[in-house]
């Protein structure tokens, strides 16, 4: 049994309509998984990230807004959620989750959790399946806390982190990363801090050898804290991905970035980003990855 602290919580499921396109099951699933292959045998349990806590990365107007269930029709189509009780709660509790996490992450060295990386929602709105930036905002709570100085978001989803680059556009202490589909959501880019675009349908060999040397580069610098988004929608048989990286590939990816930070004893949180595959199983197992890669160096 691997001593990695993992952070879940029976409600990162909300009742969203049977229609979204979400897979919002995902995450039970995933708890399952990783009690079934003794990955962890107790999950930490999150608390609803706090009002205070939100508002170092979101207008105290859009979470009242959120939270009253007064949010623009408009707003609310833009997130893709409908904006109801379990929703709210879900985006409070996983944010609370990778606030915890992070924590945890100071303490053990690395952690995860079983949701987050919810990268689209911005300091004043949310988008693209995103509510509350839950990387941004715990972020925040660790410098605030003053439990780290300066901090990579690593963000390899499919899609751009484009609510991480507009958040921390002014802020020296954060540095974005996004490693993404050129021409894939959104449709207008933000601009990180490094942006690296990738063609349609690229596979793993090009893929492989432009992190190895994205590492390399990151590593000159002096980070005390990495968020690593691990989105699995880079996946050849993703709904919404338009890359063509194998299992192996993703093992691979998972097994680099995690191993490169823990070997320097940089804290590093993992949270799940975006995966949208076409087999249900499959994207579960994907999603292991990270949590499978991360337990091997504890």
């Amino acid at each position: 049994m691997s001593s990695l602290p993992i952070v879940n919580h029976k409600d990162y499921f909300a009742r969203i309509g049977e229609n979204n396109k979400f897979p919002i099951k995902k995450f039970g699933a995933l708890a399952n998984l990783l009690l079934e292959k003794k990955i962890v045998e107790k999950f930490y349990k999150p608390y609803p990230c706090s009002l205070k806590t939100l508002k170092r990365a979101h207008s105290e107007s859009y979470i009242k807004k959120v939270i009253n269930k007064s949010l623009d029709p408009i707003d609310i189509k833009k997130i893709g959620f409908p904006l109801v009780d379990s929703v709210i709660k879900r985006s409070l509790v996983a944010t609370g989750g990778t606030v915890l996490a992070s924590k945890l992450a100071i303490n053990f060295g690395i952690s995860c959790n079983t949701a987050g990386g919810s990268h689209h929602a911005n300091f004043a709105s949310g988008a693209g399946y995103c509510v509350f930036n839950d990387v941004a905002v715990a972020s925040r709570y660790l410098l605030a806390k003053g439990l780290a100085n300066k901090i990579l978001i690593l963000d390899l989803d499919v899609h751009q982190g484009n609510g991480n680059s507009e958040i921390f556009k002014d802020d020296k202490k954060v540095f974005t990363f996004s490693m993404h589909s050129k021409s894939n959501y959104p449709a207008k880019k933000s601009k990180s801090d490094l942006d690296v675009e990738l063609t349609n349908n690229m596979e793993d060999k090009e893929y492989i050898r432009i992190l190895k040397y994205n590492l390399k580069q990151l590593n000159h610098q002096n980070f005390d804290f990495v968020f690593y988004i691990a989105g699995v929608d880079i996946h050849f048989n993703d709904r919404l991905g338009k890359l063509k990286i194998s299992d192996e590939g993703i093992k691979e990816r998972d097994r680099l970035v995690t191993e490169n930070f823990f070997s320097k004893g940089i804290p590093l949180c993992g949270v799940l980003g975006g995966g949208y595959n076409k087999d249900f199983k499959k994207l579960v197992e994907l999603h292991s990855f990270l949590h499978q890669s991360c337990a091997k160096l504890i």
